[in-house]
């Protein structure tokens, strides 16, 4: 059962972030932010002028009371102990930004937009150093890779998920889910029932650097691996009966968050795929069994995330039945034992534990 963040805000809530002292912070329709105490208390609260949507939110990996919270098509750094006045403001994207991210030296960020930009904005000269323009239509998110604070990954509408190195101005890798999804569409039994498309929404970087994975449309949810200058997919399956809303690899792990617009959140084991070529991140430590989540069937099939088949050979070590198309998952460590946060269609964060984790 969740327990839920209320009190805070009264638009559904869009992006989540926490600081390394656990502080979160909440973004929302209608230009809403809020910061919350770990035990849940709302602690401060402001409305950006215009009233447009707050689509992300980070806390400075270096200063925990420095925020960057991306507005429409605008840019605030904030700090959080008094949140009236902005430190700095920039305007630097030409539509909405879905997404931001700081690389690990945090003298990068990367806004993506909705015409399909990636912009790179340099903090210490306060300027655009790079223009990233090859997603062809909108750029849904982006991530910097852990301990290359020079190369990132992007996904977008288009289908497509780049990978980036930012000295050169074009991507090293392209690859369109749209080809995957028309053979599976093929291979189908039943002529009649269409996939949705592969609409790539969610990217995510783990810790190593080297594995990520983004959600889609369809469903589905893809793990790459960083091989030099270009990617291949390690694995590829079918997380959610809907949409892939959010992925979200735990820090120092290779267990990955899933949330769908089925209502659900998953949490997987991709460790098997991912150290098969490379040690794992952390030291290997002893966890419980779980129980295989239960699962009802649909039209007269079973649902796909449960078959061996169709997720190869990856089971859910958790499935939870949130009940709510899910906007923005995060795992993060409040009072020492590590949560889920969930943001949804509401004004509220449900907050899950993974002790068994």
């Amino acid at each position: 059962m969740a327990v839920k963040w209320t009190g805070g805000q009264s638009s559904p809530i869009l992006c989540l972030n926490a600081s390394k002292e656990a502080l979160v912070a909440s973004g929302a329709e209608g230009g809403e932010l809020m910061t919350w105490g770990e035990d849940g208390t709302p602690i401060g609260h402001m409305r950006f002028q215009g009233a447009d949507d707050v689509t992300s939110v980070l806390f400075s990996p270096t200063c925990p009371t420095k925020l960057y919270a991306s507005h429409g098509e605008s840019i605030s750094i904030l700090d959080v102990r008094s949140l009236k006045d902005s430190l700095d403001h920039f305007h630097v994207n030409e539509e909405e930004i879905n997404c931001l991210s700081l690389n690990e030296t945090e003298n990068l960020l990367a806004s993506a937009d909705d015409s399909g930009a990636i912009k790179i904005l340099d903090l210490e000269n306060k300027k655009v150093s790079r223009s990233l323009k090859r997603h062809s239509n909108i750029c849904s998110s982006v991530a910097f890779r852990p301990q290359r604070p020079q190369s990132l990954v992007s996904c977008g509408l288009d289908m497509q998920v780049m990978l980036w190195n930012l000295q050169k101005a074009r991507p090293l890798w392209i690859t369109n889910l749209q080809e995957d999804e028309t053979e599976e569409m093929e291979n189908q039994q039943s002529p009649g029932q269409l996939l949705n498309p592969a609409l790539a929404h969610s990217v995510s970087v783990a810790s190593c650097g080297n594995i990520f994975s983004c959600g889609a449309e369809d469903g589905k949810v893809r793990i790459f691996r960083v091989m030099g200058v270009k990617c291949e997919q390690e694995l590829g399956f079918r997380a959610h009966a809907l949409g892939v809303s959010q992925v979200c690899f735990l820090p120092e792990s290779y267990l990955l968050l899933t949330g769908g617009n089925d209502g659900k959140i998953v949490l997987w084991d991709v460790s098997k795929k991912a150290e098969k070529k490379q040690k794992s991140p952390t030291k290997h430590t002893h966890r419980r069994k779980t129980k295989r989540a239960t699962y009802t069937k649909q039209d007269g099939n079973t649902d796909a995330s449960v078959t061996d088949e169709e997720h190869g050979k990856i089971l859910p070590k958790l499935s939870i039945e949130h009940g709510e198309k899910v906007n923005w998952l995060l795992g993060t460590k409040i009072k020492g034992c590590q949560n889920i946060l969930v943001a949804d269609q509401t004004g509220c964060i449900s907050v899950y534990p993974l002790n068994e984790f």
